[in-house]
């Protein structure tokens, strides 16, 4: 019960629908009370940060300092496991594997299998638990795209209970206990992973995937334009920020507060 409702007062505060609530009380005032000062206000205000985080520059420009708080892993170092986190999925059997990886979830595996590639003998370990009316789980998605891939099935572990990335940490915890592993989750994500990892007494290599935030060239109509795509990247920064103010409240840094 505390897991869904944390997902949905959290989806909730993301921009979209904190802008649409703005925009719809404005609506309000505007349609039925006198307040048509304070509506226009709010409209104009609502219009203007919608559009603002639509624009490429400004939602990368928010996006970069998180996703590059680790490079891309390039080590030398071997390692005998790396850990995949569970992201957006599906499952239909129908579909062509990598299909049913979700938004950030394809850009992590496929990481995961070049850094395997890059590791003799390791093992590639999975995690997440099933969605809620899904019998295949998160960790098992990722495994079956990354066997179609051609990594073999006695290479992969799944660990198919974790809910959030906390429980992951737990999971992998006692899974493998202290010794070091390559940590692949979305570059916007891997700040806040490694703070659950080492909290949970583990030794993570930070190892971003689905790096976003663009900063080479584009076309110039694209930094112009509001895009869907450019409000998704506002969209991680918001949803980022709010889970490091909730990992901080529930002190899972180990150190509240930084």
């Amino acid at each position: 019960m505390l897991f869904m409702l944390k997902k949905f007062i959290g989806g909730l505060l993301l921009p979209l629908p904190v802008l649409l609530m703005l925009i719809g009380v404005a609506i309000l005032l505007l349609w039925f009370t006198r307040w048509q000062k304070t509506g226009k206000t709010l409209l104009t205000a609502g219009w203007l940060v919608l559009f603002l985080i639509s624009l490429q520059p400004v939602a990368d420009g928010l996006l970069k300092p998180i996703e590059d708080k680790y490079p891309t892993w390039r080590g030398g170092e071997q390692v005998n496991y790396i850990v995949v986190l569970g992201g957006g999925y599906t499952w239909n059997p129908d579909w062509a594997p990598s299909s049913n990886l979700i938004s950030n979830s394809l850009p992590r595996v496929t990481e995961g299998i070049r850094l395997w590639q890059a590791n003799p003998g390791a093992k590639m370990i999975f995690t997440g638990a099933p969605a809620m009316t899904n019998p295949v789980s998160t960790a098992e998605a990722g495994a079956r795209v990354a066997e179609s891939l051609g990594v073999p099935r006695d290479a992969i572990i799944t660990l198919d209970t974790p809910k959030d990335t906390e429980e992951e940490a737990a999971a992998v915890a006692r899974q493998i206990g202290k010794q070091p592993f390559l940590l692949v989750t979305s570059a916007s994500h891997l700040p806040r992973a490694m703070i659950f990892f080492r909290h949970a007494g583990l030794n993570p290599l930070p190892a971003p995937a689905n790096q976003t935030a663009i900063d080479s060239p584009l076309n110039p109509w694209e930094k112009i334009t509001p895009s869907p795509l450019w409000l998704m990247h506002s969209d991680r920064v918001a949803y980022e920020t709010l889970g490091r103010a909730w990992q901080w409240l529930k002190g899972a840094s180990g150190n509240p507060g930084e």
